[in-house]
């Protein structure tokens, strides 16, 4: 009889880079938001895949990059921390032969820890296949990673490939989770992230950085729909009309293609109320940076 193996693998890099998509990918799910927008993922989120010979425990981390507020503070810690925690670290790159200041700094911090760490190249449906040699060529240069793995988050090109090279860092170990599960987030956190994630895809550039969502209330009637109150928090009245919008249109817009999303998780009728609240530079505030869900685990 095969051996069990069972453990932790880190998702790092600079934002928008695609950690949300390939984590999204590998289990078969929806369970972090994704966007165009960097810094799209604050807390760490946990996502499980289970086969018959492994059980992967994905800790999709916010980008590291250098923090302007207490937020972007709390988010680099939460994934620093990580890299420490975990069997083995995904550390994904686009397809180039540029290693930026971004990526120096990530390999600096890289060298601070004994983990093992698996480069996952991605986007290579951007790019030519003879270009990937050279992508890795440089990379191997610049720090001495136990594998290099090229691979495609957004049509699923080599993600067998990298769950195979993760299971081989993997301690034998039991299962954590039943095989139904694909995450351990509650229910309420994942329907905020939807409604952000839609409003990070509404909005320009400058307001879903400042925004936070707070699920009010989550109940279930007998019938099985679901009654949710959420409020969209914000930083500047300005910014409260233009998330409202013209007689209420932007906030519908945002409210309805959330509520698509999260029946769709909960497969039934969700009846979502959304109100909007400003908060002056909430970004900076510690009382309520705990309050949206921001808490520091140390």
């Amino acid at each position: 009889m095969s051996t069990f193996h069972s453990g932790f693998a880190a998702l790092i890099g600079r934002p928008n880079v695609g950690k949300s998509t390939l984590m999204n990918r590998l289990v078969g799910q929806k369970i972090a938001i994704t966007s165009d927008k960097p810094q799209t993922t604050r807390n760490r989120i946990q996502t499980v895949y289970t086969d018959e010979q492994a059980q992967i425990i994905f800790l999709d981390t916010p980008g590291i990059h250098k923090a302007k507020n207490k937020l972007g503070e709390y988010m680099v810690g939460v994934a620093e921390r990580t890299l420490k925690e975990v069997d083995v670290i995904l550390w994904l790159v686009e397809p180039t032969t540029y290693i930026g200041a971004g990526e120096q700094h990530i390999i600096q911090r890289l060298q601070t820890v004994k983990t093992p760490v698996v480069l996952v190249i991605n986007k290579v449906d951007t790019v030519a296949k003879d270009e990937i040699l050279r992508f890795i060529d440089v990379y191997r240069q610049a720090f001495a990673f136990q594998e290099i793995v090229p691979v495609s988050a957004l049509t699923g090109t080599n993600t067998d490939e990298l769950l195979a090279v993760i299971k081989q860092y993997l301690p034998q170990g039991p299962q954590y989770y039943d095989e139904d599960t694909v995450t351990d987030q509650p229910m309420r956190q994942i329907a905020a992230e939807l409604i952000r994630e839609k409003a990070l895809k509404c909005l320009n550039d400058e307001i879903p950085h400042g925004i936070a969502v707070v699920i009010e209330s989550m109940k279930e009637r007998k019938n099985g729909l679901y009654d949710i109150e959420a409020t969209m928090i914000c930083e500047r009245s300005s910014h409260k009309g233009i998330i409202i919008g013209r007689q209420g249109g932007m906030l519908k817009k945002i409210g309805s293609a959330a509520r698509y999303e999260i029946e769709a998780l909960l497969g039934t009728k969700v009846n979502l109320q959304l109100w909007v609240k400003v908060r002056k530079e909430w970004r900076d505030n510690e009382l309520y940076l705990k309050n949206y869900g921001y808490r520091d685990e140390t």
